[in-house]
């Protein structure tokens, strides 16, 4: 077995035995993985407070879209993109909000294939209900806990990681 020559690095892995990419520097990294852990966390924190009412994160999404929208109600298929949900997911999750009636499934009168998620008198009363407490949540885990000056900052750098195009 011939031996070769290779260049180490601090943790003892050869050079040659890495992984090759264009890495994000320390500070990067170090933002980038407190995106990370921090998103998840808060998710899990707003994810927990709505718990309480019965619903999830993104069960709530779903009922503020309805309620902002005309007529509170929606296509399913418009209804999937604002709340960033895959239709199938959105299907499952609107059977479920159906069950507990939070929202009505109804045939779009103007094009007999569309179906619109409607926003029901119990979904409203929920949502009234539990808005106050999620808002609560987000102001403490998320609006004080970065500050006025770090909050625009992100409203600024998530407005152009929206304006990114997909690679399709």
């Amino acid at each position: 077995m011939a031996v070769t020559e290779s260049t180490h690095t601090a943790s003892g892995i050869a050079e040659g035995d890495r992984v090759q990419a264009k890495w994000l520097s320390a500070e990067q990294q170090t933002a980038w993985r407190n995106y990370l852990l921090g998103a998840a966390r808060l998710t899990e924190r707003l994810d927990a407070d709505l718990r309480r009412f019965g619903i999830d994160l993104g069960e709530y999404e779903i009922l503020v879209t309805l309620e902002e929208s005309e007529g509170r109600r929606v296509r399913m298929s418009e209804l999937a993109d604002r709340v960033h949900q895959s239709r199938s997911r959105l299907t499952h999750t609107i059977a479920r909000m159906e069950k507990a009636n939070l929202v009505v499934r109804t045939m779009c009168p103007s094009d007999r294939r569309g179906v619109w998620a409607e926003l029901t008198p119990a979904g409203f009363e929920l949502l009234k209900t539990a808005a106050p407490s999620h808002v609560a949540c987000v102001r403490r885990n998320f609006v004080e806990a970065v500050g006025e000056q770090d909050f625009a900052v992100l409203g600024r750098a998530f407005a152009a990681v929206l304006a990114v195009e997909d690679e399709d």
